[in-house]
Protein backbone atom coordinates (compact mmCIF):
# COMPACT_ATOMS: atom_id res chain seq x y z
CA UNK A 1 0.00 0.00 0.00
CA UNK A 2 1.24 3.19 -1.08
CA UNK A 3 1.22 6.27 1.36
CA UNK A 4 -0.58 8.98 0.95
CA UNK A 5 1.60 11.76 2.71
CA UNK A 6 4.89 12.10 3.28
CA UNK A 7 6.67 12.05 6.51
CA UNK A 8 8.51 14.85 7.11
CA UNK A 9 11.48 14.23 9.34
CA UNK A 10 11.75 16.88 11.88
CA UNK A 11 15.52 16.94 12.72
CA UNK A 12 16.07 19.53 15.99
CA UNK A 13 19.00 19.72 16.95
CA UNK A 14 19.67 19.24 20.73
CA UNK A 15 22.41 21.53 20.98
CA UNK A 16 20.75 24.98 20.57
CA UNK A 17 22.38 27.36 21.84
CA UNK A 18 20.11 30.62 23.80
CA UNK A 19 20.28 33.10 20.66
CA UNK A 20 18.97 29.67 18.55
CA UNK A 21 16.23 28.63 21.31
CA UNK A 22 15.20 32.53 21.43
CA UNK A 23 14.85 32.79 17.68
CA UNK A 24 12.96 29.19 17.01
CA UNK A 25 10.56 29.98 20.43
CA UNK A 26 9.72 33.48 18.89
CA UNK A 27 8.98 32.20 14.81
CA UNK A 28 6.54 29.59 16.93
CA UNK A 29 4.82 31.81 19.47
CA UNK A 30 2.17 34.39 18.80
CA UNK A 31 3.30 38.12 20.01
CA UNK A 32 1.88 37.70 23.29
CA UNK A 33 4.59 34.92 23.88
CA UNK A 34 7.26 36.32 22.29
CA UNK A 35 10.75 36.01 24.64
CA UNK A 36 13.77 38.41 25.48
CA UNK A 37 17.68 37.44 26.59
CA UNK A 38 16.30 38.36 29.58
CA UNK A 39 13.34 36.36 30.00
CA UNK A 40 15.52 33.40 29.26
CA UNK A 41 18.22 34.31 31.56
CA UNK A 42 15.28 34.80 34.01
CA UNK A 43 14.10 31.22 33.21
CA UNK A 44 17.24 29.57 33.27
CA UNK A 45 17.98 30.62 36.99
CA UNK A 46 14.65 29.62 38.45
CA UNK A 47 14.21 26.35 36.49
CA UNK A 48 17.67 25.38 37.07
CA UNK A 49 17.13 21.34 37.32
CA UNK A 50 16.09 21.71 33.50
CA UNK A 51 19.58 22.27 32.28
CA UNK A 52 22.54 19.38 32.16
CA UNK A 53 24.77 22.07 30.18
CA UNK A 54 24.86 24.88 28.11
CA UNK A 55 22.11 23.47 25.30
CA UNK A 56 18.55 25.06 24.71
CA UNK A 57 16.94 21.43 23.07
CA UNK A 58 13.79 23.22 22.48
CA UNK A 59 11.64 19.75 22.51
CA UNK A 60 12.52 19.44 26.23
CA UNK A 61 12.35 23.50 27.01
CA UNK A 62 10.22 24.84 25.54
CA UNK A 63 6.77 23.93 26.99
CA UNK A 64 8.17 24.54 30.74
CA UNK A 65 9.46 27.50 29.13
CA UNK A 66 5.99 28.67 27.88
CA UNK A 67 4.33 27.83 30.91
CA UNK A 68 6.28 29.78 33.41
CA UNK A 69 6.32 32.75 30.95
CA UNK A 70 2.62 32.46 31.30
CA UNK A 71 2.56 32.30 35.26
CA UNK A 72 4.48 35.79 34.83
CA UNK A 73 2.20 39.05 35.71
CA UNK A 74 3.02 41.89 32.88
CA UNK A 75 5.24 43.63 35.99
CA UNK A 76 7.10 41.14 36.33
CA UNK A 77 7.78 41.04 32.79
CA UNK A 78 8.38 44.61 32.59
CA UNK A 79 10.68 44.11 35.41
CA UNK A 80 13.07 41.73 34.18
CA UNK A 81 13.21 43.58 30.73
Amino acid sequence: MISRFKKVLKVINPHFKKEQFLEEHNRLSPLNLQATISLLSRFRTEKALLFKDNSWPIDKLRRPFVLWLTSLTSKEKENIN
